[in-house]
């Protein structure tokens, strides 16, 4: 009965998943589908592309990610030049 309640009972079922995607995929993705931009006719006749909603997430998700990428080999940085820094001091004074 067990199993028969857990396929077609009433649950609470989690519909937000977190992303574990890789952004730089997804977006390849979203342009090979031919779902990244849309077309718009004006009434000048211009065609105007705006991209997809889905098409900035992934954007935005890209830089995100590389924004804090970023961050860390900055702290990393910091910390080899002080060493650096404190080395130089320890040989100066040898």
């Amino acid at each position: 009965m067990s199993y028969l309640n857990q396929m077609y009972g009433r649950q609470s079922k989690n519909t937000v998943q977190p992303t574990d995607k890789n952004p730089n995929r997804v977006a390849g993705g979203l342009r090979a589908q031919g779902a990244d931009m849309f077309e718009m006719l004006g009434e000048d006749g211009s065609v105007q592309k705006i991209p997809t909603e889905a098409y900035v997430r992934s954007l935005e998700e890209q830089s995100r990610k590389q924004r804090a990428a970023i961050t860390v080999l900055e702290r990393k940085l910091t910390r080899c030049e002080t060493s650096i820094d404190q080395l130089k001091s320890i040989i100066s004074r040898s």
